[in-house]
This record gives structure tokens, sequence and C-alpha cells, in this order.
């Protein structure tokens, strides 16, 4: 397995450790990060906090069948749509897991992109929620970059990977439409802010 010739960094400024163990959050990684996210989930939540549940959303498509199966095979609930195809379904269908206790990932530039970008459905979920978003992005010192939209990356055996987990962001109940627009460069801002390609 590849993971095991992998040198990690962590620097972690999400305050998770202080947070009630009943409180989920929502994790924001960009799409082309994925390759590492159910290691790192397990390396780290799993490991650290007493009630590591995690919904996931992902994409409606075909290829979004294969993720959910690699998702469950980590205990991870895969929830199926997208801002394109079942969207209003699936939020709905992740804040029933957020009330079972369960933390909430999103892609926020997924499934078809720009790359880097931040679409509406991770800012509607803080608000609807009340939970924080928490920045999520590695970088690997060797990795393949794929010729795909979203440049996805895969890291390379005996890479030196340097996992960064920003400041909790949240977005008010009573947010209005420019408070939205505002705050979705500020997520945007503070993922690219930790983004080394």
């Amino acid at each position: 397995m590849l993971t095991w010739s992998l040198q990690f960094d962590w620097e972690d400024h999400s305050e998770l450790s202080d947070r009630p163990a009943d409180r989920p959050i929502i994790y924001c990684i960009w799409h082309n990060r994925l390759a590492l996210s159910m290691y790192l989930h397990r390396k780290h939540v799993r490991r650290n906090f007493p009630n590591p549940n995690l919904a996931a959303l992902v994409s409606a498509s075909k290829d979004g069948a294969l993720l959910a199966a690699i998702l469950e095979s980590f205990r991870v609930q895969p929830v199926r749509g997208s801002s394109s195809r079942r969207g209003h379904q699936a939020v709905l269908e992740l804040l029933s897991w957020s009330r079972k206790g369960y933390d909430l990932a999103i892609t926020p530039d997924g499934p078809r992109g720009p790359k880097y970008t931040v679409q509406d459905g991770i800012l509607s979920l803080s608000q609807l929620t009340g939970h924080p978003i928490i920045p999520v992005v590695y970088s690997c010192s060797r990795k393949i970059t794929l010729r795909s939209w979203d440049q996805f990356q895969i890291p390379l055996p005996f890479s030196r990977c340097r996992i960064h987990l920003g400041k909790p962001i949240i977005v008010p109940i009573d947010a209005s439409e420019k408070d939205r627009t505002a705050l979705r460069e500020t997520v945007r801002q503070a993922m690219l802010s930790i983004t080394k390609d």
C-alpha cells in the first residue's frame, strides 16, 4: 500500500481538539486532493475523536458510484448528489446525517469544476446547521498530476506530504446573500492560502 512509504507533516489550526464530541463539522477539500482523504481521516480523526462518523457528498454520476463504494469500505456514509443532479435531496440527506452527529465532507469545486471554486452547497450546509467549515488541503513533494479538469493529484511513493487544516469558518444562520458572497470568497481564499501545487 502506497501510504506506508509516505511521510506526513501536520499543520492543524482547526481547533478540533477543543470541540465538544457531539458537535459535527464540515470538511472542505478540493476535488483533486481526494486520493489521500480517507486515509487522513482514518489516521487523524478516527484516532483522536470519540465520534468519528462521516458522511460525504459524492457525485450522482457513474464515477461517483465507484467513489461511493470506496467510501463505504472506509466506513464513511456516501450521499449521492451535486449541484446539477439530486442537489436538493442531497442537502436534505446531509442534514439528516448531521443531526445524527456525523461530520460532513464536501468538495466545493466538484464534481465538474471549475477547479478551486467554491459553490453554494457548503455555505448552505454551514448556514443551516451552524457547523463550522474546516479547510483541509494536503500537498505532496512528489506526485502525478492527471490531465483531468481538476488536475487530480496522485502521491508517489516516499513523498513527503504536508497536511493543512485551516481555521473554522461559520456561515451565520441570518447571513444575507451579500454576506454569503463574501463568505464564499473567504472560504476560497482560506483554501487557496494552504494549497501548494
